[in-house]
Formats: structure tokens, sequence, C-alpha cells
């Protein structure tokens, strides 16, 4: 065990808040409970506006204004929503000196309960390996603080959390200098225990009970400053990671419910069409092992002994489907209807010299390795739910109304999930879960398959975009983007039922503008191209969509990245130098210096094999990426080598940030060069990872470096969604170099070579 040690100091070995919350129902009163009460999230917005309008080094560029999302990020007003109950969390800390921190986030595979962990274990001196992370359950108090996305973990959590670890310690604190009748200014803290000048020491177990007094006088708690940290900042390997590859890792279908039995639903031929009748009932509920078979809106459920016998069964049905709002829909009929919405252009290339391009960017699966599970309880005057929930304050609220139910009658816990990519904003398995469970009167283990996952569960919307760059004498001087998309579904509004509600408002206009909001508020361009405009326009199409990592992002900053590298080409320079003199901060193209510098940038390589660089900025944090490609075989074209810079402000766990950006990179490998869905006839033709053709261990390059640049700001930045949009312009522009081709079309390779499972 590793001992963490802070020296004595005034202010920092005893700073706590009066804080005399009692220990929390049903935990011994040995066990130390403490409640964080403010934190100070304005002072950050209105900080980080003005940094995104103070004075930088003058360029000889045309400077473009500032876009919304330099001023405020969608990271930004969740953390402004979420002010007011940031002050709820809990941490407990039990008689053997183990730390439990009650986490209202989700953990999906991302780090998130590692880079807490090590918040916690930072304040309060205290080994890592001491700290457990618990999910919360689904706490509508909470209001907007408990929903997982945008990049917004650590960004939103980094003060609270440790201001809550900070009064944790200063209770501690105060209790051994009552105790040893000492001045708390001259007590120290290392390793998990407080210590006195004359070698005297205390385990934080043995002072839990006291520090949870109410009578204890406690001075003001100050977190740490960063020059202080020992942990964090520091590679630190995930807490769960061993309990992970032994399989010791309990996910929602692991977990052992009194009486689920497994359950498997029968789905539609084409997006949410409906049951109209089941002609061989009775068949059915004869084979061996069926205990129910149910109709629910989507689809029919089978309740049998095993899964097995489960899919047997839901094999089996004879079903007559209704139709659903997608029959008919193709891929043609998508693109025609995007090309139609696409936006005008507002600069006529009359007089300039231009670069014009349109792109098209297929439906794309999630794909997370978990596919959709819960587990569903419901009883006549209650309900228990187990799920991986990224939103589970909505998903709560919503299976209350569904169930008729007072919401304190109804249970929602939060299961570690093995992926997301935004997929478990929306609770659709919960929602189903608990309909099975009310109509068999049963618990119920729901498992959507693999081919279930696929073909009915969200994706990404597809895309098409123009966009015009004018110059002239070296200069750009306009850069106008417009995107089509087919609409997102963001009906899950920020995590509860109020905005989740506005959301569904008639005609879309509660959804187009969570929309609108999250788009102007995410996509902005890096670069002083004089005049830059982006549009967004989305088109209803009846298709179950969600938010995809990156978002709106991952097409738009791709597409525009690979007109960066044609802007350059039609202006005569250099990709790298082009951007280097086009971004607008020094930050940025010190990032985008260390991937050139790093990577070699410019060195030879074989015909048909070339590097390619991109830079993207997004949510207080920046990234480049530059890769190798190798083309020579048509079949299989790879990416052989890729490095990657990256500057987050303040990072808590590089080596966390590391496995992000591997992992943003595999996800624009995958986008970019194979991965898709085929709509035909209102269904995704592909069901499996070898029909979606996701990037394997032969499609990954075997060289990934990855920079975490020392920390250049006092606050964390958002890391999740940032390394996809630089990796997919990066790819395309190395294919683009290799080939002598300009990508227009994603997936580049994108043939049906499979053979399409029964609808």
């Amino acid at each position: 065990m590793t001992e963490q040690s802070s020296a004595a100091a005034p202010g920092a070995a005893a700073p706590g808040g009066a804080d005399g919350s009692p220990a929390a129902p049903g935990r011994s009163r040995r066990s130390f409970l403490t409640h964080l009460v403010a934190a100070p999230t304005l002072a950050l917005v209105t900080r980080a506006a003005a940094d995104a309008l103070a004075p930088q080094p003058a360029h000889a560029v045309v400077p473009s204004l500032p876009a919304i999302a330099d001023l405020i990020d969608l990271g930004d007003l969740f953390i402004l929503a979420g002010a007011p109950t940031s002050a709820l969390l809990a941490l407990a800390v039990d008689p053997d000196g183990t730390i439990r921190f009650r986490l209202p986030r989700e953990e999906v595979g991302q780090g998130l309960t590692t880079a807490v962990a090590m918040l916690v274990a930072e304040e309060l001196d205290a080994p890592l390996d001491a700290v457990r992370v618990e999910l919360d359950d689904a706490r509508p108090e909470l209001l907007f603080n408990q929903l997982t996305g945008s990049s917004n973990g650590i960004r939103s959590l980094y003060g609270p959390v440790r201001q809550c670890a900070a009064t944790a310690r200063a209770r501690l604190v105060a209790a051994a200098a009552e105790r040893w009748g000492l001045p708390a200014a001259r007590l120290s803290t290392a390793g998990g225990a407080v210590r006195a000048p004359d070698g005297r020491s205390a385990g934080y177990g043995s002072l839990a009970a006291a520090a949870a007094s109410p009578a204890l006088t406690v001075l003001a708690a100050t977190p740490k400053p960063a020059a202080r940290h020992t942990l964090v900042g520091t590679p630190a390997g995930r807490i769960d990671a061993r309990a992970m590859v032994t399989g010791a890792q309990r996910y929602t279908l692991d977990l052992d419910v009194p009486g689920a039995k497994p359950c498997v639903v029968r789905r539609p031929p084409t997006l949410g069409g409906s049951v109209r009748a089941v002609t061989n009932l009775a068949v059915v509920r004869a084979m061996p092992g069926v205990l129910h078979v149910v109709s629910v809106p989507t689809g029919v459920a089978v309740v049998a002994e095993t899964f097995g016998q489960a899919l047997d069964a839901k094999t089996a049905l004879q079903v007559v489907w209704g139709p659903g709002p997608a029959d008919g829909l193709s891929d043609a009929q998508i693109r025609t209807k995007l090309r139609a919405a696409t936006g005008p252009l507002l600069v006529p290339p009359l007089l300039t010299p231009y670069v014009d391009a349109e792109f098209d960017f297929a439906f794309v699966s999630h794909a997370a390795m978990e596919t959709n599970s819960a587990v569903a309880d419901v009883r006549e005057d209650r309900a228990e739910i187990w799920s991986g929930l990224k939103s589970p304050i909505v998903a709560r609220e919503t299976i209350a109304a569904e169930l008729g139910l007072p919401l304190d009658r109804v249970t929602v816990h939060v299961v570690q999930a093995g992926g997301s990519f935004g997929r478990r904003l929306f609770f659709d398995a919960a929602l189903e879960a608990a309909r099975i469970s009310r109509a068999c009167r049963r618990p119920v283990k729901l498992m959507w398959t693999r081919v279930d996952d696929t073909r009915h569960g969200r994706m990404r919307p597809a895309t098409h975009h123009k966009i015009r760059a004018t110059h002239l004498l070296g200069e750009v001087l306009s850069f106008e983007h417009r995107v089509a998309a087919a609409e997102t579904d963001f009906r899950h509004g920020l995590g509860e039922i109020i905005t989740a509600t506005a959301a569904s408002l008639p005609s879309g206009i509660g959804n187009a503008t969570l929309a609108q909001t999250l788009f102007l508020t995410t996509v902005k361009s890096p670069y002083h191209f004089g005049l830059t405009t982006q549009v967004l326009s989305e088109v209803p199409t009846g298709i179950p969509t969600g938010s995809w990592r990156s978002v709106y992002s991952a097409n738009t900053r791709g597409a525009e990245e690979i007109v960066v590298d044609e802007l350059a080409a039609a202006t005569g320079k250099d990709p790298y130098r082009f951007r280097r003199t086009f971004l607008k901060t020094d930050a940025q193209r010190a990032v985008l210096d260390k991937a050139a510098t790093e990577g070699r940038w410019g060195r030879s390589l074989p015909a048909g094999c070339a590097q390619g660089i991109a830079f993207h900025e997004e949510y207080k944090s920046r990234t480049a990426c530059l890769v190798e490609i190798d083309t020579r075989d048509p079949r299989r074209t790879r990416v052989t080598r890729a490095v990657i810079a990256v500057d987050v402000g303040l990072p808590v766990n590089p080596r966390g940030l590391e496995a992000q950006m591997a992992g943003a990179l595999t996800d624009a490998i995958s986008t970019t060069l194979r991965a898709g869905l085929h709509l035909d006839g209102g269904l995704p033709l592909e069901g499996s990872y070898s029909q979606f053709h996701w990037a394997q261990q032969r499609d990954t390059p075997t060289d990934v470096r990855v920079f975490v640049l020392p920390a250049t700001g006092t606050e964390p930045g958002g890391a999740g969604e940032l390394g996809v949009p630089a990796a997919v312009g990066a790819i395309a522009n190395a294919w683009a170099r290799a080939t002598g081709s300009k990508p227009r079309s994603f997936p580049l390779d994108f043939d049906v070579d499979f053979t399409p499972y029964p609808r």
C-alpha cells in the first residue's frame, strides 16, 4: 500500500464545514456520512466565457467571430442546470477505514469511477484502493444532476467531489484534535490516517463515529490546490480492471434477483411496427420451459426457464404485424430527403477561388459490447428496476407514470454497463421490462439479442453536408457549412421528466429546440476562416435515433477537417502548416505541433500509403490526430500507425485519457472505413458485429501513441467525445492522399457482403 502524504499547514490539515448530518438510516453510527453543501459552478462558466473572448496573438488571417460554443458550451449549461443540487453528494467512512462514495452518474467503461476515486483519495490523503465508488440509484431530487453525457462527468464533478472529500477530511481531523486535545492545525493526514506531531496516529475508521457527531466543531473546508496534488494528474489503472478481466464484474444480466426469469422479445420486421395478432399462441405457450407469452407495444415477449428456451419459443412465434413509421424507407430515400433539406449557402463564389464539397454519412449503431438489458420486478403496489442507465431520473419518472404508481413506490437501480456511446441515455429496455413484468405478474430478466440491438436499437442519424470555403491570396475569406440530418431523438431531455416532456411536444418543436441548442453549443470551428457559419436542419424519419459519441461533431467537424486539407491544397500549403497558420490560439497550436512532431509529419512512405492530420476542440479541451494508412490491399485498407496529442486543461487520470483517445480512434477507424447500417425497407440489414464491420484487432494499428499534455489550466475539460472528430478527419485525409481520390461518402467501403438475417 502506497501512502500519500500532505504537509501540515494551517487551513490545510483541518479545513471543514459545519456539517451536522447524522449517520444515514440503515447505517451504523460508526459510519460517517458527509454531505456537500455548496459548489461554485457559476464562476466556472463566467470565467470560461471571458477566456473565449481574451485577446490572442495576432496572425495574418481574416479573423472569425466567436461561435456560441466558444462562449458557453453544452457542458457549461449542464453545470449551470445542476448547480442547485450539486451539493447533494454522499461520502461514508466505515469502521474498517473503507471510504464509500455514492456517484450520481453511470459508469459505462469510460473510467469515471476511477477518476472520481482518485479525487476522493487525493483530498482525503487515503490510498486509492481504500476508496469504493458505488453507483447511486435514481434520485429525482437531483433534478438535472444525474445525467451522464456530453463529456461532462469529470467537468461537473471535479469541484463538488473534492469539496465533499475535503469536508470529510476536515471532520476526521477535528475528531482527532478533540480526542488528543490538540489544535487541528497541528495535525496532518497521510495513508488514510490522522497524525500528530508526537507520532501518534489514528486511522480514519477509528475516527468515523466521532467525526459523525453533530456537536463536533469544524473549521471551513478547502480542497487542495492543484500544486499539492500527489495522485491526481498521475497515471492510474482502473479500479475495476481486475473484476472486468476475471469475469467478477457484475452487469445487469449477472444480477441474481429472486424469481427473475429469462425474457426475450420477438420484434417487428420493420422499425416501430406493432403486433396485430399471434396466430400460434397456444402452441408456443406449450413449448418446453415457456412460462409466459405476452404482447407489449414493442413486440411479443417470451418468458421461460432458460434463455435458450425463450429464444426457441420466440423463433417459433407466428405474428401478424402492423406497419411502422419508417416502412418503405431505404438509404436512397433518406439521402434524397436530406439533400432536399440542406440549407442554401450564402456566399456566392463570384470573384474568388473556392472549394465546394458535399458529404454523406450513413446510419451507425452504437454497438456496445453489452446489449440492452434490464431486470424488472413489478408488483401491484411497487416496482423495482435494475439496468445500465445514463438518465435514471427520467427513467424512474416515466416508468412510474406508465405503471400508474407513485414515484416513491418505484426504485431504479443504476448498474455498471458494458459500453454506451450515448445509447443508454434512453431507457428502452428498462421500460420494456417493466411492462413485461406487469403483464406477467412476475420478475423478469430481459435480454436484447445482438440482432435486436443492431436492428432495433437506436442509431446515429444519417447526415448530409454541404461546405463552401472561399479564399484569396492565401487567406480564407469565408467558410459555410450546412448540415441536414435525420432527426436525433432527445426525448430523454436533460435527464428528468420536465424537459423530456417538453422534447415530446407535437410537431417536434421541443425536440428541435434541444437539437439546435446542442448543435450550437458543441459545434464550432477552431480556425480563423473569416465569415464562418454552421447551420443544422433536421428531417423527421420515424427511425429510432439517439446521440452517438460526439453527437453532431463526429460528422460535422470530420467533414470540415477534410475540407481544410482541400483548402490547403488549393492554396499550395502543407496541411499541417496550413492548420497551424489559421488556428486561433497558442494552446491549439501546441497540441497540433506535438502530434506533428511525435508523428514525424512528412516522412516518406511507400506508394499507396500516406499520412493524414486533423484537429478538433470541444468542451474546453483540444486534440490533434496524425495517422498513417495503407491502401495497397483494396479489400483491407488499414490504419497502421497513430499519434494523438490531447490537452484537457487539467488531466485527472492521464491513463484514462489515453484509453479514451485510443477508443475514439477505433470508433473513427470503424465508421470512416467500413462500419455503417444499410436501411432497406424500414429496417437495417446488419444484425451482428460481423455484418456491421466494426473494427477488429487486425483492423487497428499496433503502433498507437497518446500524448497527454501537462496541465494547462486549473480545471478539467471534457474528454469522452473529444477524440472522434479529429480521428475521422485524419483517417479520411490520409486515405485521400494515399489514393488520390476525394472522400465523399462514409463509410468508404460500404458493400453488402453478407446474407442478412431473416426479419
